[in-house]
């Protein structure tokens, strides 16, 4: 028995929910269109004789992505065999799909998504930085998934500290500046409660990055600055993003209650807008009185 042949029984063997049903005829189609754009000469090969579409044939497309070709043709007629993540990143290179495409490509075949990893963006364009400045009185900034600040208003940076570090081509780090500021002078009020989440949230991150060097400098600098993220780093705890409520201190206007929100940034894969909020009336008062500081 082959191994394509036993896919397919494999496939074959599951129960079918409505989902999967419909699933298997997109990605027909799918693979189908993808195919049709890709001329031979786009993967250097001769355009050869009697060529009835415009596009690749299904045994070009096998040959070139190391799978058998009725193991493709059972793909691309929706049949249910199973797909692995190496056969599916190779028929993805063969059709030169891109990153949203490669993400369908997968959801449809019902393989679960790991994204390439990617450079982190470091910096944002004036439609943002006008979003996060007309947010003003609330502190508002972008993150990347290692906390550079990528932009912020100023009311952000007059709460966070937030020029620390920040030298020609680096952007200034939420977590450098925390860790690395006296105790006495951290904004944050409850800071053992509050750091901790933020590292957990930074190695949710980190596992699509591991091996980086920019990461791993990162990472082994501020270990060696702060023993206390040091020994935060090694609990080993994640975390996503998401509603929290913190308390600040400013020498200027005392405390403040603010809620925390993140937006995701469309076309800035791993960014965020965070967006702080006043928790009730006096702190909604005070935060004004940061818009002249």
């Amino acid at each position: 028995m082959t191994d394509v042949t036993m896919a397919a029984r494999t496939g074959q063997d599951r129960p079918r929910t409505g989902s999967a049903q419909r699933r298997r005829p997109e990605l027909a189609a799918f693979l189908r269109s993808r195919r049709a754009r890709v001329t031979p000469a786009d993967v250097g090969m001769p355009p050869g004789l009697r060529r009835r579409t415009p596009g690749l044939r299904r045994e070009e497309v096998a040959q070139l992505s190391g799978v058998g070709v009725t193991w493709y043709t059972w793909l691309e007629q929706g049949r249910p065999i199973n797909a692995s993540a190496q056969v599916l990143d190779a028929v993805a290179r063969t059709l030169r799909l891109d990153p949203p495409e490669r993400e369908h490509l997968y959801h449809l075949a019902e393989v679960p998504y790991v994204p390439t990893p990617e450079a982190l963006p470091r910096s944002v364009g004036p439609e943002i930085r006008g979003i996060i400045d007309a947010l003003a009185p609330r502190p508002a900034v972008v993150y990347n998934s290692r906390y550079d600040i990528l932009a912020a208003n100023a009311v952000y940076e007059d709460l966070f500290l937030a020029s620390a570090r920040e030298s020609a081509g680096t952007p200034a780090n939420a977590l450098w500046t925390l860790f690395t500021v006296a105790e006495e002078d951290c904004p944050l009020l409850f800071r053992d409660a509050e750091l901790p989440v933020m590292v957990a949230t930074m190695r949710a991150a980190y596992g699509l990055h591991a091996g980086e060097p920019v990461w791993e400098d990162f990472i082994g600098a501020l270990s060696a600055a702060s023993p206390l993220f040091a020994r935060l780093w090694k609990s080993g705890d994640v975390a996503e993003p998401g509603r929290r409520v913190k308390v600040f201190r400013h020498a200027a206007v005392g405390e403040l209650r603010m809620t925390s929100m993140s937006l995701s940034v469309n076309g800035m894969p791993e960014c965020r807008i965070v967006v702080y909020t006043p928790e009730d009336e006096e702190t909604a008062r005070r935060a004004e009185l940061l818009r002249g500081q």
